[in-house]
């Protein structure tokens, strides 16, 4: 098994052009004693969407490390794969977010339920756990419930844990569970049952990543109560600890937070909880470098000012395309989205000061943010006249890459 360290942190890269920038921002944050290791992740949909392939970030990744002298540990991994498309991720991933969540209800035998109860009879009970401000009641019934809600999808994703395993040879890689696309959080002893199910399963899982109340809207901030969300998370990291002493899961086993990307209200929970319990975390982010991309083009002007603005310009009448998949994970209000003229006549500050993240500013638009969050497949559709461009603006582009990872989102952790 490939351990994680303590502190990984997920760049997604749409189009494989900033791996030495985010590469930058890593190691900025060690630097002031945030020892973060990077893990490049990219999702099916992302490959099919701009045409690339796992083994594209691979590389990309690679020639990051090689090119500022990494000796640290780093990953690429095969973000939110299934039995059904986790096979071409084998070869050039060394770590797998296995996503279970559609797979949560589904049935299971006959008895089955019955016998994961009476296989954890001894969790029945006032359970005092390290971490915890009170004992977690579990009872017979509540094993029996959440066996028939998640037995199902912890099998699935032993399914796929063990295709990846047969196609690899031996178990050098990294493995995360993933139960967070789902309609409701899991309780602290519903996460317990999961744990127990996993271990059952034999899947020596590193991260797992539950459901949290609040919103975790693409390129925008945490929606919800943020104490809430800090009192979730510090009981899953008790519960995760407990956890793997008890069923001899990984000892370094932490939580993993996804969609990460600018929720920004929730790192300093994050940053406290995990050093109150001496444990890790795996926090992910995705679209915020392509971003970042558009922010630098913009703010280059000219040439890279104009091809930030085709994009916007040609994903306007596609909206309805470009939103369906990421519909439960947008708040867009169209009515305050700008129009074909405005963005036509904007000059760079004013294209960066609607796209950029910085709440304190007059001109910032979440609705703006989120919908060239989704736009990306149009700047893949344009090839090299959107890929040239960044390349002909890259100091311009990496400075907004690098800051916007280092200065918003790692410094937090620290």
């Amino acid at each position: 098994m490939k351990t994680l360290p303590s502190i990984t942190f997920g760049v997604g890269d749409r189009f494989g052009l900033e791996g030495e920038a985010q590469l930058k921002a890593v190691m900025a944050a060690r630097e002031i004693g945030l020892d973060a290791v990077p893990v490049w992740n990219k999702s099916f949909r992302e490959h099919s969407l701009v045409g690339s392939s796992p083994a594209d970030t691979r590389r990309e990744a690679d020639a990051a490390v090689a090119a500022l002298g990494w000796k640290e540990p780093y990953f690429v991994d095969a973000d939110h794969i299934r039995l059904a498309n986790g096979d071409a991720f084998v070869e050039a991933s060394d770590f797998f977010t296995i996503d279970a969540a559609d797979f949560i209800g589904s049935p299971v035998g006959e008895g089955d339920c019955e016998d994961f109860a009476v296989r954890h009879a001894d969790l029945v009970g006032s359970l005092e756990i390290e971490g915890l401000d009170a004992p977690l009641a579990v009872t017979r019934d509540l094993l029996v419930a959440a066996a028939g809600k998640y037995l199902g999808a912890v099998r699935e994703a032993a399914k796929v844990y063990r295709r990846i395993l047969e196609l690899r040879g031996k178990d050098d890689f990294a493995t995360e569970i993933s139960m967070d696309e789902t309609s409701s959080p899991q309780t602290p002893a519903e996460l317990l049952a999961i744990l127990a199910a996993v271990a059952d399963e034999g899947v020596p899982i590193q991260t797992i990543a539950p459901k949290f109340s609040g919103e975790f809207h693409k390129g925008v901030d945490y929606v919800g109560d943020p104490a809430l969300f800090g009192e979730e998370f510090d009981a899953d990291v008790a519960i995760a600890k407990f956890a793997a002493r008890r069923f001899s899961l990984p000892v370094n086993l932490k939580l993993s937070v996804h969609s990460g990307s600018d929720k920004f209200a929730i790192y300093p929970y994050i940053a406290k909880s995990i050093k109150r319990h001496k444990t890790g975390v795996h926090v992910k982010t995705a679209g915020t470098t392509w971003l970042e991309e558009v922010a630098g083009l913009a703010a280059s002007g000219g040439d890279g000012l104009a091809v930030a603005k085709r994009i916007c310009l040609e994903a306007l009448p596609k909206i309805d395309e470009l939103v369906a998949p990421y519909a439960a994970v947008l708040s867009i209000d169209r009515a305050r989205l700008p129009g074909a003229d405005e963005i036509a006549s904007w000059d760079s500050a004013t294209f960066v000061g609607k796209l950029v993240h910085d709440e304190s500013s007059p001109l910032y638009s979440p609705d703006f943010r989120q919908f060239v969050h989704v736009s990306y497949s149009v700047a893949a559709a344009l090839g090299a006249v959107f890929t040239d461009a960044v390349k002909a603006n890259r100091e311009k582009v990496s400075e907004f890459v690098t800051r916007n990872i280092f200065e918003r989102h790692l410094r937090l952790l620290a």
